[in-house]
This record gives C-alpha cells, sequence and structure tokens, in this order.
C-alpha cells in the first residue's frame, strides 16, 4: 500500500472513533464572540470614518486661510530695461 492510503486509513479510524463531548453553551458563547467582534469591527469603521471626515475639514479649513492656490506677491520689484 501506499503511505497515502495509510495516512487515509488513519485518518478513518480517527474519524469512525468515538466523537468528543461538545460543551452546551458553545453555541451561545460563539455568538456573544461573534457580536462583540462585529460590535468592534463597526465602531472601528465608524472611527475611521470620523478621523477621515475631520482630516477632509481641517485640510479645507487651512486651504480656505492659506491659499496655496494663489501665487506669493514678489519680493524684488522688477528690473525694466534689461
Amino acid at each position: 500500500m501506499s503511505r497515502g492510503g495509510d495516512r487515509e486509513d488513519e485518518v478513518r479510524r480517527m474519524l469512525d472513533g468515538p466523537h468528543p463531548q461538545v460543551p452546551a453553551d458553545l453555541v451561545r458563547r460563539a455568538a456573544e464572540r461573534g457580536g462583540r467582534a462585529l460590535r468592534r469591527r463597526l465602531f472601528a469603521r465608524r472611527l475611521m470614518l470620523l478621523v477621515a471626515c475631520v482630516a477632509v475639514v481641517a485640510f479645507a479649513a487651512w486651504a480656505v486661510t492659506v491659499r496655496p492656490w494663489e501665487v506669493p506677491p514678489a519680493e524684488t520689484t522688477p528690473l525694466e530695461g534689461w
């Protein structure tokens, strides 16, 4: 027999054997844990959205006050006749 066949036979023997007992409150605990994970993910998503909105508002306020699109005034007077 090949090595793969031996492994298959061993797995079949393990699966045919007695199964361990599952705790009675396993479903309840899994649901609570999943609910917590879902709430954390939702909180993180909302927090990131809030941070992004604050960043956009801060950038807009900065841009309105500084006006980076305008050309700064020249510090020297251009010479004529060169």
